[in-house]
């Protein structure tokens, strides 16, 4: 029991979480599915998933750090503009290795086998959202979700992949 303790305790230390949204555009297109796939192909866990419908001030409080850029309001009228697919997904690098699955922002920089190299050719509809940082991820998580809308793994009699 004390080794399946430690290997518990250590696969827990490793990981961490990210926020990734599937924004309107991505919603719309019916590619939600193609983007968990990747994620869970990957190794990472998905522990907290919803589809709302982002209020104005919502994304106030998200898109925080954009608010003195001219496409400030032409963002948050763009992602309250359908429903988002909101979630939480944790593993080791999660964060980092997210953003690389991503792409670059803008989909003409992106190359192929990134979400945004595969899906999408416009800057302002590039179909997904992810935390550029763990102290992003957690503040995005928490605008987000509630804690007890969260799951965790650690509960489980046994240890995960990673």
């Amino acid at each position: 029991y004390a080794q399946l303790a430690l290997t518990i305790l250590v696969n827990f230390e490793l990981q961490e979480r990210t926020f990734i949204a599937i924004k309107p555009d991505g919603v719309q297109r019916g590619i939600i599915g193609e983007i968990i796939k990747r994620f869970e192909m990957k190794g990472f866990k998905l522990v907290g998933m919803k589809m709302v419908q982002a209020s104005e001030d919502l994304l106030m409080k998200h898109y925080i750090d954009l608010k003195d850029r001219p496409f400030f309001p032409t963002l948050v009228n763009y992602m309250s503009s359908g429903p988002v697919v909101a979630m939480v997904w944790e593993g080791k690098g999660v964060v980092k290795t997210g953003r690389v699955m991503l792409g670059e922002t803008n989909p003409a920089d992106s190359k192929p086998g990134t979400i945004r190299g595969d899906f999408c050719i416009d800057v302002s509809k590039n179909i997904i959202h992810g935390s550029d940082s763990v102290e992003s991820a957690n503040t995005e998580i928490s605008l987000w979700f509630q804690p007890e809308e969260l799951v965790s793994y650690t509960s489980c009699a046994f240890s995960w992949l990673y």
